[in-house]
């Protein structure tokens, strides 16, 4: 496998990840984030971001939605991507969440 099938098979993991996190919240969160980002990740972000996939459903619910303060080690450029993201998206929908 060459390094740009393994960069395009992690994409497609991240993005699969996205989509499928077991709570639908989430999984519109961050699978529409993924869709608009992943493919356009260096490869430093996107280890970022699959370090942020590791954490909680409730967890990442509660930092982005702005219910709780994000732990230092955890806010990162991605993480700001992230939170960009889903207060566009928010302010397009007229949603109250963050």
């Amino acid at each position: 496998m060459t390094e740009n099938e393994k960069l395009e098979s992690t994409k497609k993991r991240l993005i699969f990840r996205s989509w499928h996190r077991g709570t639908r919240e989430m999984d519109l969160i961050l699978g529409s984030f993924a869709n608009s980002h992943v493919d356009t990740f260096t490869e430093e972000e996107l280890a970022l971001y699959d370090e942020l996939l590791q954490n909680s459903d409730p967890d990442l619910y509660n930092w982005i939605g702005g219910r709780e303060e994000i732990p230092d080690g955890k806010r990162n450029a991605v993480m700001e991507k992230v939170l960009a993201h889903h207060y566009a998206t928010n302010r397009k929908t007229g949603s109250d969440d963050r």
